[in-house]
């Protein structure tokens, strides 16, 4: 198959992270805003051209004054810093299927190189005659490379948010026309 363009289906995906709560539990969320710019070939994915960007504001973590602490100056600063982005910058096959896709993530205005793990799950035609595409991503990043570091220490001892986010999309695309 030749390299084309594919457009994420947003209500069959999500793009989802999770934290450290308190040294000990996890907290998850989602962004609920997102665009993808992919042109490849989903049988070989070292040649694609991967681009994404998300809506920090769109953050929702399933309560409104912890969304909005992540909205504020203290973390993502969406008033000053709206998006991040991603764009990938160089993909090695590891295996069948699977990937490293390494790029450049961009965060309150750091870029740094991240490389995430990306799973070719699979296609086939959706019923109206569509011709559709999986792919799972998974990665980890430290909050404080970019200079996202507000945090609060626990009587306990430790800290209240962790620095290691895991992100993981779970993407559907058709191709488009």
């Amino acid at each position: 198959m030749t390299k084309v363009k594919w457009a994420v289906d947003a209500s069959h995906s999500s793009v989802e992270f999770s934290v450290k709560h308190m040294m000990f539990a996890t907290v998850k969320g989602a962004f609920n805003s997102y665009e993808a710019n992919i042109e490849a070939d989903p049988t070989d994915l070292t040649t694609a051209n991967i681009e994404f960007n998300i809506d920090l504001a769109s953050v929702d973590t399933r309560n409104e004054d912890r969304d909005n602490h992540l909205r504020s100056a203290d973390f993502f600063d969406v008033e000053n810093t709206p998006k991040l982005t991603f764009k990938a910058t160089n993909i090695v096959k590891k295996d069948e299927g699977e990937y490293d896709v390494t790029g450049d993530l961009n965060l309150h205005g750091v870029t740094k190189s991240e490389t995430f793990t990306v799973t070719f799950d699979g296609q086939g035609t959706n019923p109206w005659g569509v011709e559709v595409v999986g792919f799972t991503a998974e990665g980890k990043i430290k909050r404080s490379d970019y200079g996202l570091t507000w945090n609060a220490a626990l009587e306990t001892g430790g800290v209240l948010v962790g620095d290691q986010i895991k992100i993981a999309l779970h993407i559907e695309a058709s191709k488009a026309e």
